[in-house]
């Protein structure tokens, strides 16, 4: 009896042992795979961009907006008859690159902080700044990745379409943006989306000046044809992600409350005979 109890209690701290080491380990492996899990979250969340990164240049989440891959066809193929068409513009462009409207493509290229802005002052009929119409710049300012980024995305990065600068061999209107541009896909134009969607919203605020406007965020696209930057094809296809986004934002609590402060600034401004009247 003693010898039986004797080797009982030899044997039951070796299995005590083991089953504590065994519990140690199943919970160390849950504990690893909790902070893994926390670890990728929190790098993919730092990686992502939308309105919870940005909140200045964005109103969206990701995955709020349409997604252009589903909603684009796909880009036309070098060997059809679409692709001669963005051949001979590509040409047209090249040909008025050393003129005036050249010269207005290669500033249209900078749409960052108060570049987009400067570009529609103009046709709006009310310099647009920080200063002159604080709610009206953080509107289009704060929309510009909406349509640039969130808008086109997932189209972007399914085709990844060669530039047509790479595809020729040559250089663009600013050779100095032309590494950077090589990095991301090129239909459809972000850029594109983006003049197009702004001119969209401006036009609600000011429709005296819808003609100017909308001239203007037309010529935006025709810019990147112009510097060789964009095929007409993903020009073409911008502008349906510009419309698109901004029937999205419609639908978006924040971007109506700006939208609506921006209405009411415009009204002042209106009032005070501040905004030049159409001249189209």
């Amino acid at each position: 009896m003693f010898y039986r109890h004797d080797s009982r209690m030899g044997v039951m701290p070796n299995l005590l042992k083991l089953y504590s080491m065994k519990t140690l380990l199943r919970y160390s492996l849950i504990l690893s795979s909790i902070l893994f899990a926390g670890n990728a979250v929190a790098q993919q969340k730092a990686g992502c961009k939308d309105h919870s990164t940005n909140p200045d240049l964005y109103f969206l989440y990701e995955g709020d907006a349409p997604n252009s891959l589903l909603i684009l066809p796909s880009p036309p193929d070098a060997s059809s008859v679409q692709f001669m068409y963005d051949k001979a513009r590509y040409d047209w462009g090249k040909s008025i690159r050393n003129t005036e409207r050249g010269e207005q493509a290669f500033r249209d290229a900078r749409v960052e902080g108060q570049n987009l802005p400067d570009a529609f002052s103009e046709a709006f009929g009310v310099y647009i700044s920080p200063e002159t119409t604080p709610e009206i710049y953080k509107l289009i300012v704060g929309m510009r990745e909406d349509a640039g980024d969130l808008a086109t995305r997932d189209a972007k990065n399914h085709y990844n379409r060669q530039r047509p600068f790479s595809f020729y061999g040559e250089d663009t209107c600013n050779p100095e943006q032309q590494a950077e541009l090589s990095t991301n896909g090129s239909y459809p134009s972000g850029h594109t989306s983006i003049g197009w969607a702004t001119a969209l919203v401006l036009t609600e605020l000011n429709p005296d000046r819808q003609n100017e406007i909308l001239e203007r965020g037309y010529q935006m696209g025709d810019s990147r044809v112009i510097c060789g930057y964009h095929f007409q094809s993903d020009v073409d296809a911008g502008r349906i992600t510009g419309s698109s986004i901004v029937a999205r934002l419609h639908a978006n609590d924040d971007f109506n409350k700006q939208l609506n402060k921006a209405k009411k600034e415009f009204a002042d401004l209106k009032k005070a005979g501040k905004v030049k009247p159409a001249t189209k």
